[in-house]
């Protein structure tokens, strides 16, 4: 498609005949700027004698404490066994004995879980 050629000296002559009437935005921003009144302050009202300002304390989160485990996994992320985290070749053991017996693919992944105590 052919574009129109934009004729600059018609442009400039319409920007030109706009600016003279005051109605180009950095016109209308001059006059809008000289004719706003500044805001009055609201006054604050005199703290009484003896008054303290009202301190917030933010409440923190109190962190849980976690302990790792080894959990035995299928293919649908179902939990199947849960081994101490000491007990690694516990686990790998248990992965080995479900692949042979089933021949699906499981695998051992950590878990953390807090303490309840």
């Amino acid at each position: 498609m052919a574009r129109k050629i934009v004729n600059r000296k018609e442009l400039r002559a319409q920007a030109d005949a706009a600016e003279a009437r005051g109605k180009t935005k950095a016109g209308a921003k001059e006059k809008a700027t000289k004719e706003k009144v500044p805001k009055e302050k609201k006054a604050k009202a005199p703290k009484k004698v003896g008054e303290k300002k009202a301190v917030r304390k933010k409440k923190v989160a109190k962190e849980a404490r976690m302990k790792a485990f080894w959990g035995v996994f299928n293919q649908g992320m179902k939990r199947l066994a849960l081994f101490e985290y000491a007990d690694k070749k516990a686990a790998d053991k248990k992965v080995a004995e479900l692949i042979a017996s089933s021949r699906v693919h499981h695998f051992v992944q950590l878990i953390k879980e807090p303490i309840t105590e």
